[in-house]
Order: C-alpha cells, then sequence, then structure tokens
C-alpha cells in the first residue's frame, strides 16, 4: 500500500477543499466539490466559498438557494448543512437512522406524548401542508391541532420533528445571508426526497455508499472513524458500505492506520504551499475528522471549539489554524488573534485576504457573527493582535 504522512493529508484535505488556490469554477460546481457546507449560521456558507472560489459573490449563493440548487437541511452530525440538491436525497438517506434516533428519541419529543410511530403517521401531511413554504410558527400550530398535544410542550416537540423531517429551509429574500434566525425561518419539503428512510432499508444502504464515496471525494484520504465523524454514524455501517464498495475505493496507509480513498484522488506533495485562509464559523475542514489534527492543532483545540459548541472563525496559516478572527469593534477593519507569534510576510498575506474579506462582509452585512463577540470578551489566549483592513 501507498503511505501517506500527516502533513500530505493536511495537504490533501486542503486541496479537496478548494483551499490551496481558489477555483475558477462556478458556485454550484464547487459545492458538489466540496461536499457540504455547515450551515447553522447563516453567513458560514457564503464566507467558505469566498475562501473557495475565485471572485465569488454573495448573488450567487443567493441565486442557488432561491432556485433550490443547494439547499439547506439537517443531516451530519444532526446540524445544518447546505449541499447540492443532486448530493441530498443520498446523504439525507444515509444519516436519517442517526437524525431519526436523536429526535423522536429525544425527551424533548417524548414529553409531549407523541411517539416514533405517530411521525411517521403525521409526516405524509406535514410535508403536504408544506408544498409551499410554511412559517416555523404556522407549522408549530398545525402540529397542536393535528397531534393533539399540548401548548406548552408543542414548540420542543416541533423543534425535534422539523430536525427529523425531510424539510428544506426556505429562503428569505429580505434576510442578508437568505436565511434568518429561529424565530422567522420558513420551511419546504423536499421535493422527491421526501420520504422516510429506516436503518436496513436499501435505500439507506445505498445512500451510505454514497456518503462514503462523496465524503472520500471531498476529504479523503481518511479513516473509517473520519466517515463516521462526518456523517455521525456508525463505524460499522462505514465498513459495510467500503466492503459493498470494492474496488470502487482503495487503500492507503497513515501513520498507524489505514485510510482509504477514491482512486485518483488528489494527494499533493507535502511541501506545497499553502495561502493563509480566514475561515468561517463551524467550517466543515474542522470537523469532518475523528483526528481534527489534520488541521487544527491539538494545543489549540479547546481555544477553537468553545465549551457550548461554538467553532469560532479561524485563521489558517501553512494549512494549520494558528488564530481567530473577528470584525474588530465598531466595523474598523478584520481583527486577528493569533496563538502564536508569526512573521511579517505572513501579516501581509493576512492583510491583503483581510481587505477582501472586509469588503464581501461590508457589502452584505458586515455584523454576521456579532453575537459570537463574547468569547473575545471573556478572553482568549493570543500572543499578537492585529486590526487588519482598516
Amino acid at each position: 500500500m501507498t503511505t501517506i504522512s500527516a502533513r500530505a493529508l493536511n495537504r490533501s484535505t486542503l486541496a479537496r477543499q478548494l483551499l490551496l488556490e481558489r477555483a475558477g469554477v462556478p458556485a454550484e460546481d464547487a459545492v458538489r466539490r466540496v461536499v457540504a457546507l455547515q450551515a447553522q449560521q447563516p453567513a458560514s456558507p457564503y464566507v467558505a466559498l469566498w475562501n473557495r472560489v475565485e471572485g465569488f459573490e454573495a448573488s450567487a449563493l443567493d441565486a442557488l438557494f432561491a432556485g433550490y440548487r443547494v439547499v439547506k437541511s439537517t443531516m451530519m452530525r444532526i446540524t445544518l448543512h447546505a449541499v447540492h440538491v443532486d448530493d441530498y436525497p443520498a446523504l439525507r438517506a444515509a444519516v436519517e437512522p442517526t437524525v431519526r434516533g436523536a429526535r423522536l428519541r429525544d425527551r424533548r419529543f417524548r414529553d409531549s406524548g407523541l411517539t416514533e410511530a405517530d411521525a411517521t403517521r403525521l409526516l405524509p401531511e406535514l410535508l403536504a401542508r408544506a408544498e409551499q413554504p410554511c412559517g416555523g410558527p404556522e407549522l408549530k400550530d398545525w402540529l397542536v391541532e393535528k397531534a393533539g398535544i399540548e401548548e406548552a410542550v408543542a414548540l420542543p416537540a416541533w423543534r425535534m420533528l422539523r430536525q427529523y423531517a425531510p424539510l428544506w429551509h426556505a429562503p428569505v429574500s429580505d434576510a442578508p445571508w437568505a436565511y434568518v434566525g429561529n424565530g422567522g425561518q420558513e420551511f419546504v419539503a423536499a421535493g422527491e426526497a421526501s420520504r422516510p428512510v429506516l436503518e436496513g432499508d436499501e435505500a439507506a444502504a445505498a445512500g451510505m455508499r454514497a456518503l462514503v464515496l462523496r465524503y472520500l471525494e471531498g476529504f479523503g484520504p481518511a479513516t473509517v472513524s473520519d466517515v463516521a465523524q462526518f456523517g455521525l454514524v456508525q463505524k460499522g455501517r462505514v465498513r459495510g458500505a467500503l466492503r459493498e464498495l470494492g474496488d470502487a475505493v482503495r487503500e492507503l496507509e497513515g501513520e498507524g492506520e489505514v485510510l482509504y480513498d477514491v482512486p485518483g484522488g488528489v494527494v499533493p506533495d507535502e511541501d506545497v504551499v499553502a495561502p493563509v485562509r480566514l475561515l468561517p464559523m463551524w467550517d466543515s475542514v474542522l470537523l469532518a475528522y475523528a483526528d481534527r489534527g489534520r488541521v487544527i492543532p491539538a494545543e489549540y483545540r479547546k481555544h477553537v471549539t468553545r465549551v457550548n459548541g461554538d467553532v469560532l472563525p479561524t485563521v489558517l496559516v501553512d494549512g494549520y489554524v494558528a488564530g481567530v478572527w473577528r470584525v474588530a469593534e465598531g466595523g474598523a477593519g478584520i481583527e486577528v488573534g493569533a496563538f502564536r507569534e508569526l512573521p511579517a510576510a505572513v501579516w501581509e498575506e493576512l492583510e491583503a485576504e483581510a481587505r477582501g474579506l472586509f469588503a464581501f462582509l461590508a457589502g452584505r452585512d458586515v455584523s454576521a457573527y456579532r453575537r459570537y463577540d463574547h468569547w473575545w470578551v471573556k478572553g482568549l489566549p493570543v500572543t499578537q493582535t492585529r486590526v487588519l483592513a482598516g
């Protein structure tokens, strides 16, 4: 087997995630190539693509969301992701058993008196109701009336049901990043993908095979544990999919573990230069692996991933997290906090990136991440702080 080093794995991730060089491709093609953009914060898919696509304009993703060419739904890791509509059915089928268990067996759903069987019974009518975009409060009221549950337990029960159901978030035209927060969300049935898939169903098995291939295309080479982490699925299901895929995947030798990849998957030389990047909150490269050391040095992980699960906007230097960033107080520019001393040449690169990012945010909503500034107020262990692009 071919042996691949940890640093070469880092470069492979950056190449496949379009972070070694911005790609001169349409935004729709870029979404297919990176597989999935974590999207619980509305601005993040936009900032993610700004880092990856040459000349990216926010209006390009607006159009993809509006036309449902890129869709936003609860999927991998029971978290909101933006994916290409053609990838959605298989990815949803792969992770639905996980989402079903996590949401319909959750105490917040069961306390309403509803069961998994009730959810299955209610699902067709819910999806019919949501053939056109519906507001969350409207659908919650429908659940109260249809299921006969008490108002006091309706909101948490509805939240669990809507995260399980094959619903897409519907874009809102006057929201700066196409979607709004919890209070004003709208939902629409997920087209032909609107059907339940259960563990053991052939659709679930086919979905797992597709998830493994798509993951390896966008994030490989990777271990069984990495794939399982990406989807929050059982390792046994991943191993079963790898066996069924046969020659469609290949094995490589990592540093003490077996890696899997698609034939012809790009693995750049470990010495290839990696440019600085200013990644969004919850960027997929930080979360899609069991071993997050591929991109985040172990000593910085707790600084980046906060106690409540917030994953801060990060600075990549030489392909690895080296600090965090935010919009400076008063919108004065991009504030970068470095976890270690950075050379002057790196600060020059960061200045250029910050100018582009600040212009991008200011053209849409410079306060996109303002609600997370409390982490800076509470203090971060940075050794250097500079306001760039002021």
